[in-house]
């Protein structure tokens, strides 16, 4: 870990009110539960009469704690718990806690597989937070929730799934099909919006990862910099969006997590809360 991102975490210690870090990895992933998602119609292996699709949208779920290529496994490196998910099989690590006003921290980085349906896709993963509702919401594999997208050249991003929703102050950038975070502009958009800067390391090396969620207010953190902020979280039904499960993707890419941790906060710490424009009511 570089020196910028060790002093940013220290600074990010003042003003927060938070508390001692909890780790969530364990070798036996006892904080977690797995929904396997539609098999595609490659994946060899499964058991005889398996559904398997062309997209991996449409069919039926393999389902809760059914992972019988073992997408999600734990493995050891230098002495510590580090995910290895596949990809092979779309798929949710789901926290079997639920957690709100929160300072999450993930390390992750690239692995070189890729499988349908997204071989000449852009490898692709995901943190989905305030995770609520029913297994299987968007797509029969994720829940309802807000997304920190891992994606390659765009960690950060942000994604409403299942109906949630959220506003995020933007710019348009020409030749592109969906807009950026910009904190100083006075415009809103939500749905799918990028993530600005985009300080992505090079393949095969970590990425620190982190999620403040104060409220209904959540803030995107890649390798020390703010990358997204969204206000006013909400669910389907309109109402506020503050708490939730937490779930790691498998996409049909091969990727490694590590130093999963988690801490509760009573309010943004002073290095992210001076990079912040806020709404009056997100005090």
């Amino acid at each position: 870990m570089g020196k910028s991102i060790a002093g940013w975490l220290l600074a990010c210690v003042v003003g927060t009110g938070a508390q001692e870090w909890t780790p969530l990895f364990d070798k036996e992933l006892s904080n977690f539960e797995v929904w396997m998602g539609i098999p595609h119609e490659t994946v060899g292996g499964l058991p005889p009469g398996t559904p398997v699709s062309k997209d991996c949208h449409e069919g039926t779920p393999l389902g809760l704690g059914n992972d019988p290529r073992q997408v999600f496994t734990m493995t050891e490196a230098e002495g510590e718990p580090v995910l290895h998910v596949s990809g092979e099989i779309f798929g949710g690590l789901t926290t079997i806690k639920e957690y709100g006003n929160y300072h999450l921290r993930i390390m992750v980085k690239w692995g070189e597989k890729k499988w349908p349906p997204r071989l000449d896709q852009l490898r692709d993963s995901g943190i989905l937070y305030h995770c609520h509702g029913a297994h299987g919401a968007f797509w029969g594999v994720w829940k309802a929730s807000a997304e920190c997208q891992v994606q390659e050249g765009d960690l950060g991003d942000f994604i409403s799934l299942a109906g949630t929703s959220g506003q995020v102050r933007i710019a348009p950038v020409e030749g592109t099909k969906r807009p950026r975070f910009d904190s100083s502009s006075d415009q809103y958009g939500g749905g799918y919006v990028s993530a600005y800067p985009e300080p992505d390391v090079p393949h095969g090396e970590w990425n620190l990862m982190e999620i403040y969620a104060v409220g209904d207010t959540s803030v995107h953190v890649v390798n020390g910099q703010v990358v997204m902020v969204v206000e006013n979280l909400r669910k389907k039904d309109g109402s506020p969006l503050t708490s939730g499960q937490i779930q790691l993707q498998s996409e049909a890419a091969e990727c490694f997590y590590r130093r999963m941790e988690i801490r509760s906060i009573d309010g943004f710490p002073d290095a992210i809360r001076s990079q912040l424009r806020l709404k009056k009511s997100d005090g």
